[in-house]
């Protein structure tokens, strides 16, 4: 997979974009806005309405749900919203930081495509698992970073990661097809990008067994 993004570097590379993730969470912040200042006004008018992904809407015309749903705000809580976007900065800052702007690039637009694929296959997409995705990279590079959940409890990465994995995999279990499917496809793009980290972890693993073996032969 390396060998394949250093090809693509050599030839896209000019495309990339730098700090990505930032112009993500701006535009993610500025529909938040809007749409909340909008609560308390008499016009009946929300963003969102028009950026979510819709299959028949954008059969129908509306191209730029196709692209838009990556800028739907998660949640309503303002402090948990804020917090989020900070969040989701952090994650694309130090994915970019570690694996370079076009590799980051490259993985985010990997779930992006997945998330349209499935959008069309099932009528909806969301940006979650495109950003469950991200933390789950994020807390495979950096399984000790701490962070502050409720701004008091320090918790590291890999804890919270450990709880999705067991909260995703009862959803997978007890979740319709589609969500089965959106959870396989946010998984796919871990795999394409990390699939070379297991199959080192795995050689390691075993090596490290069998000179353990090995030893316990010559006693």
């Amino acid at each position: 997979m390396n060998r394949l993004l250093d090809k693509m570097q050599r030839r896209f590379g000019r495309f990339r974009i730098e700090n990505l993730m930032f112009y993500i969470v701006l535009t993610m912040g500025a529909v938040f806005i809007i749409d909340y200042c909008m609560m308390f006004s008499p016009v009946n008018f929300s963003l969102s309405s028009y950026l979510y992904f819709d299959r028949n809407a954008i059969l129908s015309g509306q191209i730029w749900r196709v692209i838009t749903f990556i800028f739907m705000p998660v949640g309503s809580n303002v402090l948990f919203f804020m917090f989020s976007l900070y969040f989701y900065w952090l994650i694309g800052s130090a994915l970019e930081s570690e694996w370079g702007i076009f590799k980051f690039n490259v993985f985010y637009l990997f779930g992006v495509i997945g998330s349209i694929i499935f959008g069309f296959i099932t009528g909806y997409a969301t940006n979650y698992y495109l950003n469950l995705s991200l933390f789950l990279a994020f807390a495979m590079l950096y399984p000790d970073h701490t962070i502050s959940l409720f701004m008091i409890i320090p918790v590291k990465i890999k804890y919270i990661a450990i709880l999705d994995c067991v909260y995703l995999g009862y959803l997978f279990i007890i979740g319709s097809w589609q969500n089965k499917a959106a959870l396989v496809i946010a998984l796919v793009n871990l795999i394409i990008f990390f699939g070379d980290n297991f199959i080192d972890s795995i050689r390691n693993a075993k090596r490290r067994y069998e000179f353990r073996k090995s030893l316990r032969g010559r006693k």
